[in-house]
C-alpha cells in the first residue's frame, strides 16, 4: 500500500444494521475503505487470511468467536495488522483484554460517528486510541490496583476453554464443537468438565449465565 492508497478495512459485527452504519461512516472518508465484512469472529479471521487488509474493526460480542478471540488469532497470524475493538461496554476488564489481544484501540458504539474515524487514523499511525473518559477510569483502576498490591486482571480460563465455553453457551453440541475446532468430542467433554470445575459451576445453564456475565455472548 502506498501513502496515497486508502486504508483497507475489515469490518466484523453480527448486526447488519450496525455494519451498514459503520460502513457509511468509514466509506465517506477518502483515506478509508471497507473491503470486507464478516458477521462473526471466525469469518473475520478467515476473511483476513484471504483479503489484503490493513485494519480490522471487530465487535467485541459476536457468535462463534468474540472480537477478542478473533483479535488474538489475527495478532498471531498477521502481526502487522492494526486492530480496533468496537463495543457497547464501558469496562476496564475488556479494555485490558483488548490490549493483551493485540488491539490498539477501543471505540464505543454509542459515539462511533464521532470517534471511529479518529481511531482508524490513530491506529494506522501506530498510536493507541482510548474512548474519551477511558483515561481517567483506567488510571484510577491502575492506581487502585497498585495501592492494594494487586496485579492486572488475569484470565480465569485458557483461550481454548474460552472458545469452548462460548460455543457451549451458544447451544452447540460436543460433536458440533469438535467439528468446528477440529478436535474430538471426548476432548470437548474434558474441557467442559474442566470449565465446570474451575468456575465452580454445575451445568450448561450456569455456563451460559457465566458467558453472558463475561460478555462472551449477548443475553
Amino acid at each position: 500500500m502506498t501513502t496515497s492508497d486508502p486504508t483497507r478495512i475489515l469490518l466484523a459485527d453480527d448486526h447488519a444494521l450496525v455494519r451498514r452504519g459503520v460502513r457509511l461512516i468509514l466509506d465517506s472518508e477518502p483515506d478509508l475503505t471497507v473491503v470486507a465484512e464478516a458477521d462473526n469472529g471466525a469469518e473475520a479471521v478467515s476473511l483476513a487470511r484471504e483479503t489484503p487488509v490493513d485494519l480490522a474493526i471487530l465487535d467485541i460480542a459476536m457468535p462463534r468467536r468474540t472480537g477478542l478471540q478473533a483479535a488474538r488469532e489475527l495478532s498471531r497470524l498477521q502481526p502487522d495488522l492494526r486492530i480496533l475493538i468496537l463495543t457497547m461496554y464501558h469496562n476496564e476488564q475488556y479494555f485490558f483484554e483488548a490490549l493483551k489481544a493485540g488491539a490498539c484501540g477501543y471505540v464505543l458504539k454509542t459515539v462511533a460517528d464521532r470517534d471511529l474515524v479518529l481511531a482508524c487514523r490513530a491506529a494506522m499511525r501506530n498510536e493507541p486510541f482510548l474512548y474519551p473518559g477511558a483515561e481517567n477510569t483506567l488510571i484510577r483502576e491502575y492506581l487502585e490496583r497498585l495501592r492494594q498490591g494487586r496485579p492486572l486482571p488475569d484470565r480465569a480460563i485458557t483461550e481454548r476453554e474460552e472458545e469452548i465455553l462460548k460455543l457451549v453457551a451458544e447451544g452447540y453440541s460436543s460433536k458440533d464443537i469438535g467439528d468446528l475446532l477440529v478436535i474430538s468430542s471426548k476432548t470437548v467433554e474434558r474441557h467442559r468438565a474442566n470449565l465446570l470445575q474451575k468456575l465452580g459451576l454445575r451445568d450448561r445453564l450456569e455456563l451460559t449465565r457465566y458467558a453472558i456475565r463475561t460478555g462472551l455472548i449477548e443475553p
